[in-house]
Order: C-alpha cells, then sequence, then structure tokens
C-alpha cells in the first residue's frame, strides 16, 4: 500500500511571511474565474463550499504553487527542501521532490480495485495507462470515472497526489477544449514573439515549444475553475431536470374526475367508451389513450440536463393517457396540462348526458417527489417476485437500447449509433459514449436494474468492442 506522506512542515511553510501572500493569490487564481460566472464574490464563497471541498481546493493551489516558479525565481518546494529538509524521513523529501516536478493532468479511470489500486489513461498526453495505489479514492471512483489529479512515482509504485478532482463528461470535455485551445494560441504568441525580434520560427516548431507538460504546468488553476463551476452550478441550482412527455409538453400530473349523473349505469358509461376509437381496452374498466398510429412521438431537442418521458404499448403505439371507472366516476390520467385539454375534449361529447363536469386536480413532479421523501416512501411498484421484476426491467432496458442506436443521439452529433461507427471519428464518439452509459450505470444504487445492466453487447453490435480500453 501506498505510503502516506504528511506535509506537515512544508504546510506551515507556506504562512510564513514571504510566502503568505503568495499562496492567498494563488489561491484566488485557482477560484476567481468559477466565482465570476457564478456572479459570486471570492470572500462569500467559503460559506458556500463545506469543509472537504475548502480542503480539495486550497489543496490544489497548494500544489500548483509546489511546482511552479516564481516570477523571481524562488519554488516553495525548493526552498522548504535546502532550509527545513533535512527534519523530514528520505521518503518525504523524495515526495516533496517529485511533487515539485509534477504537471496535473485529466484521466480516464478504469480497472478499480477497490481500497487498492486503479489504472489512469494520461487525456491529455500520449503514454501508456499507469496502475497508481490508492487506498480512499478507489472506494468511491467507477469504470469510465474522469478525475484530474498529479501521478507520483515512488519507488513502491506510482501514487496521486492529494488533488482529486471528478468531472463529469461533459465538464471534462470542456476542459480538454480549452486546454486546446490554449495550446493553439500559446504556439501563436511564440511565433509572434520571434517575428518581432527578427526571427523566423516555423509554425511546427513554435507548437513544439510548448510542450504538453509545460501547458499543463501553467493551467493547473484551470482544473481547480471548472471543477468549482460544476461545484457551484450544483450548490446553487438544486432544481430537477426538465421532463417533458412525446409531445413535448413540460410534465404536470393532471387528472379529471367526472362523476356520474344519477341513473347512469356503470354498463352505459362503459359502452360509451367502448365507442370511442383513441380508446383501448385493457381491463374491464380501464383504457389506455393511443395516440394516432400516424403521428409518431415527437421527438424534442434533448438538453444535457433534459430528459423526455415516452410510454409505449407493445405494438409501438403511443399512450397519452389512462381511463377508468372507479366508484361511480370517469376518471382521465394525463401528464400535462395539454393532453388534459385534448382528453376533456375527446371524451365530454360521447359522455354528454352522462357525466357531470369534471374536477381537476394537478401536481408538478418536484413537488410529488419531494412529499414522497418526506415520508421515505417510493413510487408504488407492481407486486411480483423480484426475479421476476428483475426479469422484465432487463428486458426493458434491452428493447430501449435497441432502439436508441438507432435513434439521433446529441452527444453523437444528432446522427444514430450505427451510422455515427461508420467513420473513425465517429467511433470515437461511440466509444465515450458508451463509456458514459456505462460510467453512470455503475453508479446506481445495489440492487438496481440500471446498475447491473451489460452494456458489452452493445460494444460489439457497434463494431467498437477492440477501442473498449
Amino acid at each position: 500500500m501506498p505510503v502516506i506522506h504528511k506535509l506537515d512542515g512544508l504546510i506551515a511553510w507556506t504562512r510564513r511571511p514571504e510566502w503568505r501572500e503568495v499562496m492567498a493569490e494563488t489561491l484566488v487564481r485557482h477560484v476567481a474565474p468559477a466565482c465570476t460566472g457564478a456572479d459570486l464574490e471570492v470572500e462569500d464563497l467559503w460559506e458556500l463550499l463545506d469543509d472537504e471541498d475548502q480542503g480539495v481546493i486550497w489543496g490544489a493551489a497548494f500544489e500548483d504553487l509546489l511546482s511552479s516558479d516564481l516570477p523571481d525565481g524562488r519554488n516553495l518546494a525548493d526552498e522548504y527542501l535546502k532550509r527545513r529538509g533535512w527534519k523530514e524521513p528520505v521518503a518525504t523529501q523524495e515526495y516533496i521532490a517529485a511533487l515539485r516536478r509534477s504537471v496535473i493532468s485529466l484521466y480516464e479511470v478504469s480497472e478499480v480495485a477497490p481500497g487498492e489500486s486503479m489504472v489512469l489513461r494520461d487525456l491529455v498526453r500520449s503514454s501508456e495507462p499507469v496502475r497508481v495505489l490508492e487506498k480512499s479514492g478507489t472506494r468511491s471512483l467507477r469504470q469510465w470515472d474522469r478525475v484530474a489529479t498529479r501521478v507520483i512515482p515512488q519507488r513502491s509504485g506510482a501514487v496521486i497526489s492529494g488533488t482529486l478532482l471528478p468531472y463529469d463528461q461533459e465538464t471534462s470535455e470542456q476542459l480538454l477544449a480549452s486546454l486546446r485551445r490554449a495550446r493553439s494560441k500559446a504556439g501563436g504568441l511564440v511565433a509572434k514573439v520571434a517575428r518581432e525580434v527578427g526571427r523566423s520560427v516555423p509554425a511546427h516548431a513554435a507548437d513544439a515549444a510548448l510542450t504538453p507538460e509545460l501547458l499543463l504546468g501553467r493551467t493547473a488553476f484551470a482544473f481547480t475553475n471548472l471543477w468549482l463551476a460544476a461545484v457551484l452550478r450544483a450548490e446553487l441550482d438544486d432544481s430537477l431536470p426538465e421532463v417533458a412527455n412525446s409531445d413535448g409538453d413540460p410534465l404536470r400530473f393532471v387528472t379529471l374526475h367526472f362523476p356520474l349523473r344519477p341513473g347512469v349505469t356503470l354498463t352505459a358509461a362503459r359502452a360509451t367508451l367502448d365507442a370511442v376509437r383513441a380508446l383501448e381496452r385493457a381491463g374491464p374498466s380501464f383504457w389506455n389513450w393511443l395516440a394516432s398510429p400516424a403521428k409518431p412521438p415527437k421527438r424534442i431537442p434533448r438538453k444535457s440536463d433534459g430528459m423526455q418521458l415516452i410510454t409505449t404499448m407493445e405494438s409501438g403505439a403511443v399512450v397519452l393517457g389512462t381511463v377508468e371507472i372507479t366508484g361511480r366516476k370517469v376518471i382521465l390520467s394525463v401528464n400535462s396540462e395539454a393532453r388534459a385539454e385534448r382528453g376533456r375534449a375527446l371524451l365530454e361529447p360521447p359522455l354528454q348526458g352522462l357525466v357531470r363536469p369534471p374536477l381537476v386536480e394537478r401536481q408538478d413532479l418536484e413537488p410529488m417527489l419531494a412529499e414522497l421523501h418526506r415520508r421515505g416512501e417510493r413510487p408504488p411498484s407492481v407486486d411480483l417476485p423480484p426475479d421476476e421484476v428483475q426479469a422484465i426491467l432487463q428486458q426493458q432496458l434491452e428493447e430501449h437500447y435497441r432502439q436508441v442506436l438507432d435513434q439521433p443521439i446529441p452527444a453523437l452529433g444528432n446522427v444514430s449509433p450505427r451510422r455515427a461507427a461508420r467513420t473513425a471519428k465517429g467511433r470515437e464518439k461511440v466509444v465515450n459514449w458508451l463509456k458514459t452509459l456505462e460510467n453512470h450505470s455503475s453508479k446506481r444504487p445495489v440492487g438496481d436494474p440500471i446498475g447491473e445492466y451489460d452494456f458489452a453487447w452493445m460494444w460489439y453490435e457497434l463494431g467498437v468492442a477492440e477501442l473498449r480500453e
């Protein structure tokens, strides 16, 4: 197992007068852009963050300072080792020296052995994946997670530094794009300076002047800021993602209760509903309201934080709502205001004279889930043996993902996975998409059918199994 190095002496060194202000400036650089983006003053940031997040930020800034040279040539690690290094064990001296030479980078996680080790693949530099010894971090990380850290070589094997910044797929892609832009601008700047002093520098030489290590060493603050921006978005906006039905309507549960008039029999009400062409009987007193076969679901543009709820029959027909007779009421249940109006227009003409005007119930998704959470309840489930429920859900997931392979996916440039897999660039996107599916699945609770779903067949179906590194 990796040796834990105590850096108390080095940390105390940052509080000396000659380093205190430099450390404070470095810390601000690691948070100021994210605070600006969140319309937040740096001074107010710390009240929003818990101790763990504050420690992550301080550690990232501290390691950045350790590995950076100041304009006057000073370096924190060099000075400490020269003046106080003799007080530290040899292993700690070597660790500080390794931190001094390190750069932060973005890595993809795989082959996680919880409490022991994991394999990290550098997404910025071309290098072989490396197995690192890590105890605490591997207990929370999952296959295909993306993290920023520093890989530190040690005699007993590689370890990671104290900085570990997790990113979701979207934020990590933003980080990679930001690094590419920084490299492009820096190469142009080198060529411009050379021209100003009367020298000609070829474009490839200008680009080569900024090595990946130099780029990463100069942009450590960007890693922290992008991570912090995501944390602040989650902290300041805890609302549910936008959910729409198959028509693109915002999700809202609406129930219309039509009381039967005195003297109207249940038989007469059932016969009337049976005669409505859009209703398909599914039980003695239950009907599904189906969309016209000629009108497929309206595929709305999907936002990164949105989702679309579509319910279909085995035939593929879209279910718009349900109608049932309970007691002496005809009850229409739908999931949007627009469908409530359409459903009312559908039922009132044939039921004229049989029912009274409806009583209307409305409930939004967020308050409903909040109430269930407050009571410690879950939505009602079907009373079936667990193995049958699992088999049904796995089959539904299989059918769902087989359909998805032929549907446009925003992350793939709004083309289907099958189409994207026809080109080299498309296959790269497909691999990242599949890794995202597996990564999200691995984070589901134990027993969750999505968490136990095996996506391996999709890699073979799309012809990218050999790219599953």
